[in-house]
């Protein structure tokens, strides 16, 4: 296993394989690098980079939790990113990672290359924040993994029809560690205590600066057909306002695509190939 230091003595997981071509990619919020295990079969050709960001997967929790921000988190990975000696990078963002992605746009656009953004954008729809705020901090009911994924299967598919149960065994192996008492967060339940004293010091920030910095960086969108977070008629407002952006639509998908379908895959070359 891999890790380095932050300049606040964290010690982050990060896993670095392949050769050539950087791409980054950052985790939704309580999510870790297991999410791009998908994608990494066809990324085989270039240098494919995951981390766990600090609270989540193999990364140290932080006591500070009020640290599990989105400009902390961007410090972080503007950290790795000297620790492994690179310039720039494209940056591949699901949920959390493409916020983080609009905010490293603003504060250091010299650093990216390119950036894909899976299904988010600068406006976040309530019904997806509430889902989100159901379950984040909070154990799961379930005791093994077959139960969890089982409760997965039937919360998930409305918005994802047709994926198989083996998909969602998977899925709850990335989220949970199986113990004898039943399963744990693999990520540190303060999170969800960190949201709420967040969202109570101030009101939801404008993100659209933060998108607007993305217009001289190539840019794409993917986002799922049923997704309650990124809306059809966000991303239309992205393409008004980002002339170069390119987008894709993935059917049979909510929050968020799994990166390996052919919508999602086309999208992302077409990114590494314009940077």
């Amino acid at each position: 296993m891999t890790f380095f230091t932050t300049s606040d003595d964290k010690r982050l997981y990060y896993e670095d394989t392949g050769a050539g071509q950087p791409l980054l990619c950052l985790a939704g919020l309580t999510r870790n690098s297991l999410d791009f295990s998908f994608l990494a079969p066809h990324m085989r050709h270039l240098r494919m980079i995951t981390m766990d960001y600090r609270g989540r997967g193999k990364s140290d929790f932080d006591a500070e939790y009020l640290n599990y921000n989105i400009l902390r988190e961007g410090q972080d990975v503007t950290e790795l990113m000297d620790h492994l000696g690179l310039r720039k990078v494209t940056l591949l963002g699901t949920s959390r990672g493409g916020l983080i992605a609009m905010a490293l746009a603003a504060g250091h656009p010299d650093r990216l290359a390119g950036v894909i953004l899976n299904d988010v954008g600068p406006v976040i729809e309530p019904e997806g924040i509430a889902k989100i705020m159901n379950y984040v901090g909070n154990r799961p009911a379930s005791a093994s993994y077959d139960e969890a994924a089982e409760a997965l299967h039937r919360m998930m598919a409305p918005q994802f029809p047709g994926v198989p149960q083996h998909i969602w065994r998977q899925q709850v192996e990335f989220q949970y560690i199986q113990t004898d008492t039943g399963l744990e967060l693999r990520y540190d339940p303060a999170l969800r205590q960190a949201l709420i004293e967040q969202a109570a010091i101030s009101p939801a920030p404008d993100l659209w600066p933060l998108f607007d910095a993305l217009r001289n960086i190539p840019t794409g969108v993917i986002r799922g057909a049923n997704s309650d977070l990124l809306s059809a008629a966000t991303l239309q407002d992205m393409h008004a306002r980002h002339t170069g952006l390119i987008s894709a639509g993935v059917p049979d998908r909510g929050h968020v695509p799994f990166l390996n379908e052919p919508q999602s895959l086309d999208l992302i070359h077409k990114i590494l190939d314009a940077t």
